[in-house]
C-alpha cells in the first residue's frame, strides 16, 4: 500500500493529497463516510471522481445520472486538458480562498468550483457540435448552482469563482488564465447584437463582487475591478477601476491581483495618491 501511495503521489500529487485528506475526513467525521467514499475514495482518478460528482448533481427526471456520467467520462478520456484545468482550478481555490483548508472541499462543497467544471464539459460538448446537450448542461448548472455560463464562452485555467451565486458569463465572453471573480459578477452584452458582444478578460484579473463588465471590451492583464463597478470601456493592463461607470483610480498595486485577492483601495495598493 505504501509503495502504491508513493507511486500515486509521484504521478498525480493533487489526487494523492485529496485521497489522504478524504481518509482523514472519514476518520474525523464518520457520518460523512458514505458521501466521501462514493464521491472520492471509490474512484481511481480525479477525472472519474469529477465525472461522478457532475452526474450526481445535474441528473434529473429529464436526464439520468448514467447518461451524464457517460458524457463526462468520455469528455475527460478524450480531452486531457479538462483534467489539467480542473487541477489548476482546484489549486487556485485552495491558494486564494481563505475559507478553503483542504483540496477536497471545492470538489464536495463549493458550488463555484463544481459549476466551473460542469461548464467545461458543456464547452467540450459545444466544440463537438452537440449544442443542444450543452444547452441542457448550462440549464441544469444554472438551476443547481445559480451560475449561468454560456457553453460557447471561453474560460482559461486556474480560475476561481468565489461564492459564485448569480454569476453570468455570456456567449462570446473570454476569460483568461488565473482569473478570480466573486459572486454576482456579470460578463454581459449591451444590447441585441448577434456577433462578438461580450467582454474579453485578460490573465490575472480580479473582479469584485457585483461588478458588471458589459460589451465587447478588453480588460487588460492583472487589472482589478472594484466591487459594484460597471465597466463599459477598455481597461489597460495593471490598473484598478471603480465606480458607475467605472474609471481608473490607480494602479493594480501588485503583480497579479487575482492571487493576492486584495480588494481595498488604500494608498500603495491601487488608489491614487
Amino acid at each position: 500500500m505504501a509503495e502504491r501511495n508513493a507511486k500515486l503521489a509521484a504521478l498525480d500529487p493533487v489526487w494523492s493529497r485529496i485521497c489522504d485528506e478524504a481518509i482523514e475526513a472519514v476518520r474525523n467525521e464518520p457520518l460523512l463516510g458514505a458521501l466521501i467514499h462514493a464521491g472520492l475514495l471509490h474512484h481511481p482518478t480525479l477525472e472519474r471522481a469529477l465525472a461522478y460528482r457532475f452526474s450526481l448533481k445535474l441528473a434529473s427526471g429529464e436526464m439520468s445520472e448514467q447518461i451524464l456520467r457517460e458524457i463526462a467520462d468520455e469528455a475527460y478520456r478524450t480531452s486531457p486538458e479538462l483534467g489539467q484545468s480542473a487541477r489548476a482550478d482546484l489549486v487556485a481555490v485552495f491558494e486564494r480562498d481563505p475559507a478553503c483548508h483542504r483540496l477536497l472541499q471545492p470538489i464536495l462543497f463549493f458550488k463555484g468550483y463544481q459549476a466551473l467544471q460542469a461548464y467545461r464539459i458543456a464547452h467540450w460538448l459545444w466544440k463537438q457540435g452537440r449544442k443542444d446537450m450543452s444547452y441542457f448542461i448550462q440549464m441544469r448548472t444554472s438551476e443547481m448552482f445559480g451560475v449561468d455560463i454560456h457553453p460557447a464562452a471561453r474560460i482559461g485555467k486556474g480560475v476561481m469563482i468565489d461564492h459564485a451565486h448569480s454569476i453570468v458569463i455570456g456567449e462570446t465572453a473570454v476569460v483568461g488564465d488565473n482569473v478570480s471573480m466573486l459572486h454576482s459578477v456579470t460578463l454581459g452584452g449591451t444590447g441585441k447584437e448577434e456577433e462578438d458582444r461580450h467582454p474579453k478578460i485578460g490573465n490575472g484579473v480580479l473582479i469584485g463582487a457585483g461588478a458588471k463588465v458589459l460589451g465587447n471590451i478588453k480588460i487588460g492583464d492583472n487589472t482589478r475591478i472594484a466591487a459594484g463597478s460597471v465597466v463599459l470601456n477598455d481597461v489597460p493592463c495593471c490598473k484598478t477601476v471603480a465606480g458607475v461607470p467605472a474609471k481608473i483610480v490607480g494602479d493594480a498595486g501588485c503583480d497579479q491581483p487575482s492571487t493576492e485577492m486584495d480588494q481595498t483601495l488604500r494608498k500603495g495598493c491601487g488608489a491614487s495618491e
